[in-house]
């Protein structure tokens, strides 16, 4: 890109501690933990005026509302959408399986709460199917039909087992609003402590999947009732299986008045949505279909009185009024306690990923933890007046933001038409068909249901997301919804450890002319420095995926360190053998066969634990030896082509002490085979860490840390000139001393993490000789 020009930077080569000594670091001092709590505490005008605002967004938004602009927008959203919340708070009941009254309920106070305490101005609060689902299982686990039957005695003197359905449904009333209240404190809790950031862990793939399985279940709870067909409430581990199975087998018991309303109903409430969002452009307001619907099919109902002529199944009472607040039944919450934190976070999950989408759209944010607080105090409240937990439905949220809705003050208005229908409608609605209302919910799967075609998309994509989204969908149908989402959850953090515990890394190489380094497999042209490998591993370090940083460092170098250092340890072992019996000459150039002698060193390749072998008397000597020329044994050593190894730490957001540990022993068991190791690119949270676990000790210092790659392969390339010019090579292998004590020679695969005496002794050695091994025993020192 030449019209951008290029740049030019002249500095010094910045190891950690040269930067350190010319870049002063800032002092940051944390304050105390009474500093903490006096600040917490300390109130001020202005501090309490903000609490009170983060506490009721109402009073941010409402003071700023036009009323000449927004008003009449927010009047037409609120009846359109108070139209739709009536129609689905009915249809939803069924799904909680408590009387449909209660819907009504449940559509009309969460409203009222929200409006003050909610942070999204589009967003209707309210029931929705999955979470109505999940209510409904708790509902009928805890009071299915078998623990109401009554016994009853007919005209024949013969006994009938009976259903007791008032204390069934009043029951269950209670099973509900319990529910719901336990759901609103568990939200209120986790807005309070801060944890909005649990939805994270609920990543889109996981949602989608779970929500296509509710979806599948609410399909299958709602076609008995389009059939008209009755069956048992299975509920946990294969429930929906076995409705299936039930279904089926009474299939010729379906009332086909019921059954032709259902399928009318839900054809027409297709294609009318369908056309509703292929000319919503053109069309100014959503065609209410499902009112229309209802509105036609009461009418219909009445007329042709079905319940007598066809025993078709309609709604029969509505209450009107409402029901005084009732306090929950504490001794319920141990049993539902489990259930309420599953429900508790899916709702809030579903709402905040809806209200999410539509402040993007509008540019406003949604404050996460406000939320919490938000539906956690609507379900409290709606709780003690009998209503099972509101969330927020799609379609109900869609209504409201296409129809021209501003803010809260729609949901208000749409508040009022539901209690227009609990205080003086619910009585007109009593002809209309269950199937009906049943057929409404089904249509409004579509969209969830079309989340099916997203799988493809999603394992071209990323694989695992694709299996996330499969697994949590079969394990929600299989296992039901509550284990389902567990499940899910589970699997995708395992995912998550996986792709953690095998991250990318590659072996790097600089592109010419440049401080740029990239993965030498990627690209043709760059270049690895001469004797000097580059390892990037792109991950956190910890104790998962140590085994993973080692395979990966052998296969960047080609070599097992240990390996080579236990041959190199037999190779010398095989010498001392050789010199001992005379078929070697030690002289001052050098290590010589005697010509009129064969040299027997050229044996088989020994197993590197051969006990003999390691019990072979030999002489303390130091000398050099030319590891990658031909030996004059016959031991197969490892040639190693590198004098320095690089780790492109870049990638590394942190350590573990086991990490610390193992890195330590690479370092050194790289110097036992004269590699030197340095590090590069590291953040200055690795050098607290390492500082912290002790990493540090005379032999690795922090100027083996550069702040670039390109910093430690200069400074690498620097060191070798200035060897190359100070020592000469020796010869192939010398001679340098020989005492007269005998030791033996042991292999090594694990290296102590201090130096003994011995050891000093060797590195004040080194620094005469640089190019000697001393051996000592089991030591090695340089």
């Amino acid at each position: 890109m030449p019209d951008l020009g290029r740049y030019v930077v002249s500095r010094p080569i910045y190891s950690e501690t040269a930067f350190q000594e010319e870049n002063e670091k800032r002092a940051h001092l944390q304050p105390t933990l009474r500093e903490r709590v006096q600040g917490a505490c300390s109130c001020s005008r202005k501090k309490a005026f903000q609490i009170t605002k983060s506490f009721l967004p109402i009073l941010e938004w409402l003071p700023k509302y036009r009323v000449k602009e927004w008003l009449v927008s927010d009047i037409i959203s609120g009846v359109s959408t108070g139209l739709v919340a009536t129609l689905q708070g009915l249809a939803f009941a069924l799904l909680v399986a408590v009387p449909l009254g209660y819907g009504l309920y449940s559509a009309f106070f969460p409203l009222l709460t929200y409006f003050f305490l909610g942070t999204s101005r589009h967003l209707s609060a309210g029931p929705f199917p999955v979470v109505s689902l999940m209510v409904g299982s708790v509902v009928l686990t805890m009071a299915p039909d078998d623990k109401f039957h009554i016994m009853s005695s007919n005209a024949t003197g013969l006994n009938k087992t009976l259903i007791d359905t008032v204390s069934r449904d009043a029951q269950r009333v209670v099973i509900a609003s319990t529910l719901t209240f336990l759901v609103g404190i568990i939200q209120l809790l986790f807005g309070a402590l801060q944890i909005g950031f649990i939805v994270r862990y609920l990543a889109d793939p996981l949602v989608g999947g779970f929500t296509t399985a509710a979806a599948f279940q609410v399909f299958v709870s709602q076609l008995k009732i389009v059939l008209n067909v009755s069956t048992k409430n299975y509920n946990g581990i294969l429930s929906i299986i076995y409705t299936l199975i039930e279904i089926f087998q009474r299939i010729g018991t379906t009332n086909i008045a019921d059954l032709i309303a259902g399928l009318l109903t839900i054809f027409i409430c297709m294609v009318v949505k369908e056309i509703n969002d292929r000319f919503k452009h053109k069309i100014p307001v959503p065609i209410p279909i499902e009112v229309i619907v209802t509105i036609v099919a009461t009418g219909i109902s009445y007329a042709a009185d079905l319940e007598k002529k066809y025993k078709a199944g309609i709604v029969k009472t509505i209450p009107r009024g409402f029901l005084p607040p009732e306090p929950p039944a504490v001794s319920m919450f141990s049993e539902m306690i489990a259930a309420a934190f599953s429900i508790a976070v899916v709702a809030y999950a579903i709402a905040v990923s809806v209200a999410k989408v539509y402040a993007t759209k509008h540019d406003y944010a949604i404050d996460g933890n406000q939320e919490f607080i938000a539906f956690g105090i609507s379900n409290v409240f709606a709780g003690a007046f009998s209503c099972f937990v509101a969330t927020t439905a799609l379609s109900r949220t869609a209504v409201q933001e296409s129809t021209g809705g501003k803010t809260q003050v729609a949901s208000i208005i749409s508040a009022g038409i539901v209690l227009i229908a609990i205080v003086a409608l619910g009585k007109l609605l009593e002809p209309l068909q269950k199937s009906v209302l049943a057929a409404v919910v089904i249509a409004n799967l579509k969209g969830m249901f079309m989340q099916v075609f997203d799988v493809p998309r999603l394992w071209r994509q990323n694989k695992a997301d694709a299996m996330i989204w499969i697994f949590t969908c079969v394990a929600s149908i299989i296992l039901g919804l509550d284990l389902g989402l567990l499940a899910g959850l589970v699997f995708g953090l395992l995912t998550v450890v996986v792709r953690v515990q095998f991250p990318s890394w590659g072996g790097l190489g600089n592109v010419p002319g440049t401080d740029l380094y990239k993965n030498v497999r990627d690209y043709k042209t760059v270049v690895e420095p001469e004797g000097v490998k580059i390892l990037r591993f792109s991950s956190p370090i910890f104790y998962a995926n140590i085994d993973g940083l080692k395979s990966s460092l052998k296969s960047t170098v080609g070599f097992d360190a240990i390996r080579v250092h236990n041959k190199r340890l037999k190779a010398l072992r095989m010498i001392q053998k050789l010199i001992k019996k005379g078929k070697l000459k030690a002289t001052k150039n050098g290590i010589i066969s005697d010509g009129g002698t064969t040299n027997e060193a050229f044996e088989s390749d020994e197993d590197l634990d051969d006990p003999e072998d390691l019990k072979i008397p030999t002489k303390e000597v130091e000398i050099q030896v030319d590891w990658n020329s031909e030996l004059p044994v016959k031991v197969n050593v490892p040639r190693v082509p590198i004098h320095s190894l690089i780790f492109d730490f870049g990638g590394v957001s942190f350590l573990d002490v086991v990490a610390v540990r193992t890195m330590r022993m690479i370092v050194k068991e790289f110097e036992r085979i004269d590699v030197t190791v340095y590090f590069a690119s590291q953040q200055d949270n690795i050098i607290r860490k390492l500082e912290q676990c002790g990493f540090f000790d005379d032999n690795i210092r922090k100027d083996m840390f550069f702040l670039t790659v390109h910093d430690a392969v200069l400074y690498i390339q620097h060191e070798m000139m200035h060897r190359d010019i100070q020592d000469p090579i020796f010869e192939k292998i010398s001679l340098m001393q020989e005492s007269k004590e005998p030791i033996d020679f042991s292999e090594t695969g694990k290296l102590d993490d201090e130096l003994d005496v011995q050891e000093e002794k060797c590195y004040h050695f080194h620094t005469s000789f640089p190019h000697c091994r001393v051996f000592n025993g089991d030591r090695i020192g340089q």
